[in-house]
């Protein structure tokens, strides 16, 4: 029996009567001493007419112990439960070490959920202002995937529309192609900052770059439409780096191009919807009505198309393709509007996939400006957007020289520099609440103390010691042969801490919210480290360490899978 809290579930709907099994929500007291899971009876007490206390005092009278609960008490309108300890501990160990339910992945779930994450724009670089909608993207992949799902994460590239024009123009106008060879990305985004200068003093070069557009839009097979396929090309190759670095993949790379034969369907549907209206020869689609002030423009007065036509053809066909339950949209805050507009127009359109859009919005990251000593949005010096390649350069560096002032005999140190500074800066990314901004700060992200990836890699790398030296077997069934799990009441705060694990993935999913993960392995780096200080493992007497070496190795686990969910690496040695 893994699943201590359906156990509680499934007695307490058959008290209470499968009737009133959506009143049953346990959740943990703030202090421990008063249980383990309690019951607030409020809903119960107002489905019966009746006073929360007096609901609660009937059914702890009421429930009798059994070989997984050992009491129930009322505390006014709460039940509180108590687990027996050696109950608690043979679930959490056991059912982490076999990956059992709630702790291993969960069966197929049948439902479906598409993620549209990272989404840079092609020839521009891959800078920070990317990462958090990749890392909170791929994390979010991950999650939905342990649960179940069938999930597609989609990359949907910044690769058609007017910003690619401006750079087409650009590279016609002053491009080389030797330096284009020599740092594509670099040289590219150099060509599109000089556009903006230059289109600043000459505005014929919008104009210009209209006519590209346009040209390119004719599906012809143009001198447009192979520099286009050229530059893109070279911005994939690009963009893989900081992926692989990442960890990061996707199940379908189809950017805004992927719906270019596919736009004249979704025109089709709003126009038989009834809702498009032309006001100065553009083609919009009045939202007024729907408490929107600003009108969608999904077609331009040159016949042109717009962002919010190629995400509405997506829509259209991920919903067709994937049928999914949920469409999530792991975009900046910034782009709050766009996503009331696209919601607001599927509803005028009466299109159900209105309810299945949700926009994930998170903060930026922010970097203490040396001058003011501000938080500002991280940026150069020079007011530009930062390689994200050079910042996880800087990270790796930084803990390469924490390992040699440490541990300079440390083997493998490339390789756990790269795994420690890249991981430090995404577990500082997903720690926070995704709508708050990040505040990237180098002594903080790669200390050892506190709430950090290097703190929990250390738990990881210590519990990995711990099990090398006790020579305890790998095989499962043999670490777990004959355990006396009565001996290990004194790791409650650490058993207890575990069983949240299945709580905090439906949280994690059902909010869109990583950080719930990451701030678990916090908790459970902090109290398996508690413990550990307290309690000596390879001394005990030989029941005793058979036991803790047994809680050593479901910690661990634990710990490797919840970094894996986020994307950091868990090394065995630090």
């Amino acid at each position: 029996m893994s699943d201590l809290r359906g156990h509680l579930e499934s007695r307490l709907r058959a008290a209470l009567g499968e009737d009133k099994s959506e009143f049953i929500l346990l959740q943990a007291p703030k202090n421990r001493e008063h249980g383990d899971l309690a019951l607030a009876c409020f809903m119960l007490a107002k489905a019966e007419s009746t006073a929360p206390p007096k609901i609660a005092a009937r059914i702890a009278a009421e429930f009798e112990a059994d070989e997984i609960i050992e009491q129930a008490s009322a505390a006014g309108p709460f039940v509180n439960f108590k687990y027996r300890r050696a109950a608690l501990a043979r679930s959490a160990i056991e059912g982490i070490l076999r990956q059992e339910a709630p702790f291993g992945p969960s069966p197929a779930s049948g439902k479906s959920i598409v993620i549209d994450f990272s989404s840079p724009n092609i020839a521009k670089p891959f800078h920070i202002g990317h990462m958090r909608s990749t890392v909170i993207g791929a994390a979010l992949r991950r999650i939905h995937l342990y649960l179940g799902a069938e999930v597609h994460g989609v990359n949907h590239l910044g690769d058609w529309g007017m910003p690619f024009a401006k750079m087409m123009t650009a590279y016609m106008r002053w491009g080389e192609a030797d330096k284009l060879a020599e740092q594509p990305m670099r040289y590219m985004f150099s060509l599109y900052i000089r556009y903006g200068k230059e289109a600043a003093q000459d505005p014929s070069l919008d104009k210009e770059a209209a006519v590209h557009f346009k040209n390119l839009e004719t599906g012809e097979d143009n001198e447009e439409r192979k520099l286009w396929q050229f530059l893109r090309d070279e911005s994939l190759k690009a963009f893989q780096g900081p992926y692989d670095r990442l960890g990061v993949s996707f199940d379908h790379i189809t950017g805004e191009s992927f719906y270019e034969d596919k736009m004249a369907g979704a025109m089709d549907r709003v126009i038989k919807a009834g809702v498009l209206t032309e006001s100065e020869g553009a083609g919009v689609v009045d939202l007024k009505d729907q408490g929107i002030k600003v009108p969608c423009i999904l077609r331009k007065s040159d016949g042109t198309t717009l962002y919010h036509t190629r995400d509405l053809a997506a829509a259209f066909y991920r919903l067709e393709t994937f049928a999914p339950d949920r469409m999530l949209y792991v975009v900046g805050s910034e782009q709050k509007l766009h996503f009331q507009q696209l919601k607001a127009m599927l509803v005028k359109m009466g299109e159900p996939l209105a309810k299945k859009i949700e926009h994930v919005p998170f903060g930026l990251i922010l970097a203490k400006n040396p001058d003011s000593g501000k938080w500002e949005k991280f940026a150069s010096r020079g007011g530009n957007a930062i390689f994200l390649d050079e910042v996880l350069d800087e990270a790796v560096a930084n803990v390469r020289r924490i390992i040699e002032a440490k541990n300079p005999d440390l083997t493998n140190k490339e390789e756990v520099a790269e795994q420690i500074g890249v991981s430090a800066i995404v577990f500082n990314d997903l720690k926070n609440g995704r709508i708050k901004d990040v505040k990237f700060d180098w002594d903080t992200m790669l200390s050892f103390d506190g709430e950090t990836g290097p703190y929990v890699q250390y738990a990881y790398a210590r519990l990995s010691g711990i099990l090398q030296k006790s020579e305890a077997p790998e095989e499962v069934d043999s670490l777990l042969e004959n355990l006396d799990y009565e001996l290990l009441a004194d790791a409650e705060d650490v058993l207890l801490t575990m069983h949240e694990f299945s709580g905090c993935m439906q949280r994690a999913a059902e909010q869109s919210e990583p950080s719930v993960i990451t701030n678990l392995m916090i908790k459970v780096a902090g109290e398996i480290h508690s413990y550990l200080h307290e309690h000596h493992v390879l001394r005990a007497e030989e029941a005793t360490k058979k036991a803790r070496i047994a809680l050593v190795a479901a910690s661990r686990q634990l710990i490797s899978t919840g970094l894996g969910l986020i994307g950091v690496a868990a090394p065995d040695e630090m």
